[in-house]
């Protein structure tokens, strides 16, 4: 029998800080290190064929056994040669989305899988899913060698060819000559941005087989524990979109991220090249503490304790992730390259106690914005995280984004804001139990969300804390990529009629997920079968309505980005379509619609004299533009005039943020052609921060909006009684 476990909602669930270490640390001495101490460890190296473990046939059919049981499942379906079919086509878009690598025959020789997928989960060999995972990495390295061969010619860029980069729905390549063709042309538009980029042959067949290289290794690095997740998320996303699958591995690192903390020593890794490299320290934390480590630095081995270094070099990061995590007051040490030596600079030894550290770059933080006047604080939150087990312990000081807030909301008090913008553009979602506390920071005691279960019952989840812990103006910003528990708040905000929404239409996601962990089945100790993340209700605004495939519809809109059949909810094939239960009595604090045309023509005169909203727009429609073609030229003539007038466009912009008095330090630079884990990880880092402080134009326009709002309703009490007809106070928006 299952039992109870957190209710999430989450949008997405890629690795998590699959690339995070964090941990305390002390560090002790500094001296090369001899290449000999360094242990003789064997490298990852692919396999022929991938074989299925005894671990994972039986976690298939424990995620079969569940995810066909009406009592578990919101929407079961039966496990058959037609789900089977399914599968195997969801299997191919993982794999092979913009089809580059498979040819029709080999799709064609895959269809003998159709009606063996589901005799495979249930209990026969899952064999056929590695063999096809197997063929992919084989395609993958027949095609990284294609490319690396093609560079050691020459290109004509004055013929008219063009690349189609938008190839989800472009039809199999016939053979491998047509692959060919194809990959000729994915690599004349690789050198040809580098050309442009002002680059010479020499280096730009150094840069691009560097690049192809990677992509080899990165597939040579895959393990069976990558096709069996691959796999069963083929067939859980089958069942509906936001069931999943996650490995021990793949779970180990969801659980850090809800709780925003983990063992080890405080640095968050990534690759390049063969190595790993040190991208950021984590403030306080062990590595920054030790003063040893820097922002760059190569790690090319790693030693528990006084046990020998383990070469790392070419290893993928997850594999020394676990290396360099551990318990709290055990030693790692660590061979780096320091970053202002290069790679052939002096060996570095440096040895770090692990400690538990916070990881603060999805935590809920505040900044504040004048706008005409008035001071409007604002709350990034990335995520709706929790800490779980702290929280199942009965820990008072778990970590929450509720708890964060309320700290956060503290401060703006004492800072004497007028109002608050909660920005939850791009939170996926996340706790459940964090949105409604959250909605209760800024209402009094009263229903959230409604939520009903496979079997039709429905729930009301409320907040049960009286009191407010911001009774002012409000204002929640949300975009196409607020999902799931940011759409419960932004709803019950809405519904409420406690604040202003602002932005684009959201997501559409109005399921809720359990966390079924596998292992409990079996009463294992350790992780073996990882863990299901299973739709088992769908919730409902306090109005009766859902969020669901619809999203939450902003007071006041801003331009789209992207259209709701390019992405969100609705593009999903086997969404939960929309529908309606009847409503939960609750209080309504004010109704904004009698303002709604007022801020609108304020907005929209303040924003066509905002030069950055106009860039914004701009580049917006140039994207889309760009997005729904689909194709660029490969002849340079006309890509270097389009380039001349990019870059012209940049330095006009950049010049007018001098005159504006808008040069805040956000980086702009031309295009130099090479891919984001090519350049310099201190510039990557510097040119992130810089755009973390910046204040977009969205942002500021929605602190505008807020201070309108205040102004129109203590400047109007006529429209103050019939906005806020509770408090009839403009400062007053929750009594």
């Amino acid at each position: 029998m299952l039992k109870p476990l957190p209710l999430v909602l989450a949008l997405a669930l890629p690795l998590v800080l699959a690339g995070t270490v964090s941990s305390p640390a002390v560090a002790t001495g500094a001296e090369a290190a001899p290449r000999g101490a360094i242990a003789a460890v064997e490298r990852p190296a692919p396999a022929s064929v991938f074989r299925p473990t005894v671990d994972q046939q039986g976690a298939a059919r424990m995620v079969y056994g569940v995810l066909s049981d009406s009592r578990y499942a919101y929407t079961p379906k039966p496990l058959d040669d037609t789900l089977s079919s399914a599968i195997l086509r969801r299997y191919l878009e993982m794999l092979d989305g913009q089809r580059l690598f498979f040819t029709r025959a080999d799709i064609d020789g895959f269809g003998a899988y159709q009606s063996r997928f589901d005799d495979a989960i249930k209990g026969q060999s899952l064999q056929p899913a590695f063999d096809l995972y197997t063929r992919y990495m084989q395609r993958v390295d027949e095609r990284v060698r294609f490319a690396r061969e093609r560079l050691k010619g020459e290109f004509d860029f004055s013929t008219d060819l063009v690349w189609r980069y938008e190839r989800e729905d472009a039809p199999w390549a016939a053979d491998s000559a047509e692959l060919d063709a194809l990959w000729e042309k994915y690599v004349k538009n690789d050198w040809l941005r580098l050309q442009l980029a002002g680059r010479q042959p020499d280096e730009i067949r150094r840069t691009l087989d560097k690049r192809y290289a990677q992509m080899a290794t990165r597939v040579a690095q895959l393990k069976p524990e990558d096709a069996f997740e691959s796999f069963m998320n083929a067939y859980t996303e089958s069942i509906d979109p936001h069931t999943a699958y996650m490995s021990p591995r793949s779970a180990e690192n969801f659980n850090m991220s809800m709780r925003l903390s983990l063992e080890g020593i405080g640095a968050v890794l990534q690759s390049q090249d063969d190595y790993i490299v040190v991208r950021t320290l984590v403030p306080g934390g062990p590595a920054a503490l030790s003063g040893q480590i820097s922002v760059g630095d190569r790690i090319v081995a790693v030693g528990q304790g006084d046990g020998p270094m383990v070469d790392v070099i070419g290893w993928r990061i997850d594999d020394v992730v676990r290396l360099v995590r551990g318990a709290k007051g055990t030693t790692v040490r660590l061979d780096t390259l320091p970053v202002a030596g290069g790679v052939d600079g002096e060996h570095r030894i440096v040895a770090i106690v692990r400690d538990r550290v916070k990881l603060e770059e999805q935590a809920a933080r505040q900044q504040i914005i004048d706008a005409d006047g008035k001071r409007i604080g604002v709350i990034r939150l990335p995520t709706f995280y929790v800490d779980f087990e702290a929280k199942r312990r009965g820990d008072a000081d778990a970590r929450s984004a509720t708890r964060d807030v309320a700290r956060l909301l503290a401060e703006l008090k004492g800072q004497k804001v007028d109002g608050v913008v909660v920005d939850l553009r791009g939170n996926g979602g996340g706790s459940l139990t964090e949105a409604i506390e959250l909605t209760g920071l800024f209402i009094d005691a009263g229903p959230v969300v409604q939520v009903r279960e496979a079997g039709g019952r429905v729930s009301v989840e409320s907040d049960d804390d009286r009191g407010v812990a911001w009774d002012g103006p409000l204002a929640v910003l949300v975009d196409r990529s607020s999902a799931s528990a940011s759409e419960i708040f932004a709803a019950a905000i809405q519904d409420y009629g406690r604040g202003l929404i602002i932005g684009e239409t959201t997501f559409g996601k109005g399921t809720v997920q359990n966390l079924v962990d596998l292992d409990r089945f079996q009463a294992n100790r350790d992780p073996r079968f990882g863990q299901l993340k299973l739709t088992v209700a769908q919730f409902f605004r306090i109005d009766g309505g859902t969020t669901q495939f619809n999203g939450v519809v902003p007071d006041l809109a801003f331009p789209v980005t992207l259209d709701a059949d390019e992405f969100g909810e609705s593009t999903y094939d086997n969404a939960l379509p929309a529908s309606r239960i009847p409503p939960a009595a609750h209080r309504e604090y004010g109704n904004f619609a009698p303002m709604l045309l007022a801020l609108a023509q304020r907005h929209e005169a303040r924003v066509a004299k905002d030069t950055e909203w106009q860039w914004w727009r701009e580049d917006v429609a140039r994207f889309r533009k760009e997005r729904e073609e689909g194709t660029i030229s490969l002849n340079e003539a006309e890509r270097r005039a389009e380039r001349e007038e990019t870059e012209a466009r940049r330095v006009a912009r950049v010049a007018e943020r001098k005159r504006l008095g808008l040069d805040d330090g956000l980086p702009s630079r031309a295009d130099d052609g090479l891919q984001a884990d090519e350049r310099s990880v201190v510039e990557q880092v510097a040119d992130e921060e810089a755009a973390e402080n910046h204040i977009d134009p969205l942002l500021r326009e929605s602190a505008h909006v807020l201070a309108d709002a205040l102004g129109l309703l203590s400047r109007d009490q006529q429209l103050a009684a019939q906005v806020l007809p509770q408090t009839r106070r403009a400062t007053l928006w929750a009594d």
